[in-house]
């Protein structure tokens, strides 16, 4: 059997997911859920090997519930919203159903799941896909033990590199995120914040100061009381950005 999940606040959208996939006996919905948090849970709980997930929903959304898996299943999104399907893709997403969608379009979008399933390169680029779905957002989702916090982007000091993690350092504290400093900085906006240094990337409304260091380096002061390592090019970007 193949372990399904429906994670949709629609109970109407869900209801004809279902009833489209009772055409499929090899199908087994083991949950249904209304929100990211109890898709969370359920997924966490049963190991599906396929969800379907609504975008625009309460507390979190769905690209965000499947940051904080660390091995998201196969995923085919379900929404009412066109523009977020370049996203879904870039996310590796099996497919992007639109609603209303027919039962003739959900038929090709399980074809799609069946082909690709036991593909060993499908399932690798879908986990890679996740590293590359981040967009421009005004605050970032993190797990701490067994809760979920939001963090506001406007709440960040200042970010840095930590081995296959993102060390985010807020006036609150530490929170750690599992992707690259590649990727986030691509999520930000270039006019609040900028990379620095390779292991470093600040918010630029918190400077105070910048000075000499090293030969070709310099020191960042933050109003919070940190000095950050500005690399040579990181300098010419802050006096870039800055209009130094």
């Amino acid at each position: 059997m193949i372990k399904t999940i429906i994670i949709d606040d629609e109970p109407l959208a869900a209801g004809i997911i279902q009833e489209f996939l009772m055409q499929f006996p090899q199908f087994d919905v083991v949950e249904v859920c209304q929100d990211g948090f109890q898709g969370l849970k359920a997924i966490h709980q049963h190991k599906p090997d396929l969800i379907f997930l609504d975008v625009q929903m309460p507390k979190i959304t769905g690209f965000e519930m499947l940051e904080l898996l660390d091995e998201p299943p196969a995923v085919i999104f379900s929404t009412a919203f066109d523009h977020y399907a370049l996203k879904a893709f870039d996310a590796k997403a099996l497919d992007y159903l639109l609603k209303p969608f027919s039962e003739e379009r959900f038929k090709q979008a399980i074809d799609r799941y069946l082909t690709s399933r036991g593909s060993d390169v499908a399932q690798n680029e879908a986990d890679e896909g996740l590293s590359h779905m981040a967009e421009k957002s005004n605050r970032l989702v993190v797990r701490v033990k067994n809760d979920i916090k939001i963090i506001p982007i406007i709440d960040v000091i200042y970010f840095e590199a930590e081995d296959d993690y993102v060390a985010i350092h807020t006036i609150g504290g530490k929170y750690l995120k599992k992707m690259t400093m590649k990727t986030l900085e691509e999520s930000l906006d270039p006019a609040k914040f900028a990379r620095v240094h390779r292991s470093f990337i600040i918010n630029l409304n918190g400077i105070t100061g910048i000075e000499p260091y090293e030969r070709d380096t310099y020191l960042v002061k933050l109003r919070a009381g940190e000095q950050i390592p500005v690399s040579k090019t990181g300098y010419a970007r802050l006096r870039q950005v800055l209009g130094l």
